[in-house]
């Protein structure tokens, strides 16, 4: 069974979304930041991967931070200050992240990082400010690895794969589950998670056999055999997971396939995943049909932003957008760079709309885990 071409033309068309700083009359693809002598208010500056890898979570994450600053503007913005968001595009390159952060040091308007995303990017962005190199708030990264030492102006809010793996293996150790599979989408995941992946698994004293793709997950998933566990934990996107469903449809052995957060059920669908085998996938955010306060306004603000249906990736971008306004918005006298970053190192616990941001006393937030089921009806289940 061959991948839709529906898949190819999304990942294509992709490549030419248009990013929009919020509240900005016409769309522009990456906004290069401003000089210094250009600029007249108050940034938030995004960083996104737009990578071949990475542009499905980041699409939908930007479109939910959009929202937000959009929102926030229509209502105000910070103290009557007009909020610029400013979007800048990277490859995922190291070059191109420091390029770009290059450009936003040299702009004092630019008073804090706000929704990095996806996840190799937010680490890089952190390791460059664990060096020193970037004294300016991180507020809210996609950060999803664990075991990344957070410097004092980084600020998570979101929950890791280790607090992820831990709610959605919860239910299976309790039924004696012993044995997990690790499937790694390329050899980029792979070096980027499998570390991590096997600290995890052996804290949680499970045996872990290991997968690697090499380009076409479908093959990857062919390829099992009857020694393989039944229970394995996919690290990729949402194409590659569609993919590798289609290889197992021909499988004999029932098989449960667990994804994080960088996986979106909802698209999966529409990518023609096989629905003959179960997956649960984690989200570190509320259900996004939730009655919470958050969830209800996001859903309310994406209606009637955007064409875009609802997802846990933009209620995501939703959250790390409005819990930056909360923080800046609690700034007593003038607001710029420093400001902001005290502001945040003080580590409040604000309430937003239900999702609790609470450090206690350490350097990350996020225990918040959600996570749904698609059947092999192909229903989704909270």
């Amino acid at each position: 069974m061959l991948l839709p071409p529906s898949l190819t033309s999304r990942r294509q068309w992709l490549q030419h979304v248009s990013v929009l700083a919020a509240g900005a009359a016409a769309p522009v693809w990456a906004q290069p930041a401003k000089p210094a002598t250009a600029s007249r208010g108050l940034m938030v500056a995004q960083l996104v991967d737009f990578s071949s890898e990475q542009q499905d979570v980041s699409k939908d994450f930007l479109i939910g931070s959009r929202a937000a600053w959009q929102d926030i503007n229509a209502h105000g913005g910070i103290r009557g200050r007009r909020v610029e968001h400013l979007a800048i595009e990277t490859d995922g390159t190291p070059a191109s992240v420091r390029n770009a952060l290059a450009s936003l040091k040299k702009d004092p308007a630019c008073v804090v990082l706000s929704g990095t995303v996806g996840d190799l990017l937010a680490s890089q962005v952190t390791a460059i400010s664990r060096q020193g190199e970037l004294n300016i708030a991180h507020a809210a990264p996609w950060l999803q690895n664990s075991s990344l030492e957070v410097d004092d102006n980084t600020f998570p809010i979101f929950a890791g794969r280790q607090e992820q793996l831990a709610h959605a293996l919860k239910n299976l150790s309790v039924m004696g589950m012993k044995e997990l599979g690790a499937v790694y989408a390329n050899a980029r995941e792979y070096a980027a998670l499998h570390g991590e992946v096997e600290r995890i698994a052996a804290g949680m004293q499970l045996r872990l056999q290991s997968f690697q793709g090499t380009g076409d997950t479908r093959l990857l998933g062919q390829k099992l055999t009857a020694s393989t566990p039944a229970v394995l934990l996919f690290l990729g996107g949402t194409p590659e997971l569609a993919q590798f469903t289609q290889g197992l449809e021909k499988q004999a052995r029932q098989r449960y396939i667990l994804a994080l957060s960088d996986v979106n059920l909802q698209t999966l669908l529409q990518m023609g995943a096989a629905r003959n085998t179960p997956i649960i996938a984690t989200q570190p955010v509320p259900m996004v049909n939730a009655s919470l306060p958050v969830a209800r306004k996001y859903r309310e603000t994406l209606a009637r932003l955007f064409d875009e249906p609802p997802n846990s990736l933009s209620l995501a971008g939703y959250i790390a957008a409005r819990y930056t306004f909360e923080v800046l918005n609690e700034i007593e006298g003038p607001l710029t760079r420093q400001s902001a970053l005290a502001s945040f190192q003080r580590r409040a616990s604000p309430d937003i709309g239900g999702f609790r941001v609470n450090f206690k006393g350490q350097r990350r937030s996020g225990s918040y885990v959600t996570q749904s089921m698609m059947t092999q009806e192909g229903r989704l289940i909270g």
